[in-house]
């Protein structure tokens, strides 16, 4: 199977919020998009753009012949300059992470007990005092058989909008500069890509962090946390995030660190696989 790999940079426009957990009165953010996120948003835009209602066989198609990394966080549209875990953490959470509270009213003007909330956000601008733009970087592969319908997707990146809140504008975000072609077999710098198999295939060098959820719970060779994995989908009867995924996936998360060097497959929404 042949797969051409891009680089692609999007900058972030309005505040993102990708749900994780609550904690308090706290809904925390994943401090990077998801490719089931991503792929949610991919979907309806390019259902939109096609003038059609069938989100279900666009999300289909756009599975078969597009894969994608995780998108993280950078102030860099060409590398991502901060990664959300160990020693980092702290900076990257000061760099890109806010907050924003609010409370629903009781009978339109004082606080309803109980509804004060905090929401955290990936911000489009960086918090210190330069107030830097920030981006998204990530990987798209683009099946060579690309159906006509998908081909477009680049058109769709101007137009996105990923994660929760997108009735108050949040998760915006366009292309930055061109989607630019790989040609070095290497994403994130330090991982390599193959595509012998029906997905590309990336490998993570020893003592290098998984950057996306990976199913192979009993890997002894993988050292971190692991989550079951449950996303809302978009379908045509149900409406925006109307479904629940289908499957529930035991995965490590992001920032797992390998032990010795391994090959996984990138599949559907961005799950790595064992190769």
């Amino acid at each position: 199977m042949t797969w051409t790999a891009y680089r692609v940079a999007l900058r972030v426009l309005s505040p993102i919020h990708i749900g994780w957990r609550k904690l308090g009165n706290l809904q925390q953010t994943r401090p990077y998009v998801t490719g089931r996120s991503f792929w949610g948003a991919l979907t309806a835009r390019i259902t939109r753009e096609q003038g059609r209602n069938d989100y279900t066989e666009i999300g289909e198609l756009v599975n078969e012949q597009l894969a994608f990394t995780y998108f993280y966080p950078s102030t860099r549209s060409d590398r991502v300059t901060h990664w959300p875990w160990s020693t980092q953490w702290d900076e990257f959470a000061w760099t890109f992470l806010s907050s924003y509270a609010s409370t629903a009213l009781e009978d339109g003007h004082s606080a309803e007990a109980g509804s004060l909330h905090e929401t955290e956000f990936i911000a489009p601008h960086t918090r210190d005092k330069e107030q830097n733009p920030v981006f998204l970087v990530g990987y798209i592969f683009e099946r060579g058989d690309c159906d006509f319908l998908i081909c477009d997707w680049r058109k769709a990146l101007d137009r996105l909008q990923v994660g929760g809140e997108r009735s108050y504008g949040w998760g915006r975000v366009r292309l930055e500069g061109k989607c630019e072609r790989v040609s070095d077999n290497r994403c994130f710098e330090s991982y390599s890509l193959s595509y012998e198999k029906d997905y590309p295939q990336i490998t993570v060098p020893e003592e290098k962090e998984l950057l996306a959820h990976t199913v192979d719970p009993n890997n002894d060779s993988i050292k971190g946390t692991i989550e079951p994995l449950l996303g809302r989908e978009t379908r045509t009867s149900s409406g925006f995030g109307g479904s629940f995924s289908p499957d529930v996936e035991i995965c490590w998360v992001p920032g797992s660190k390998m032990t010795q060097s391994k090959s996984f497959r990138i599949q559907q929404k961005g799950i790595w696989r064992p190769d």
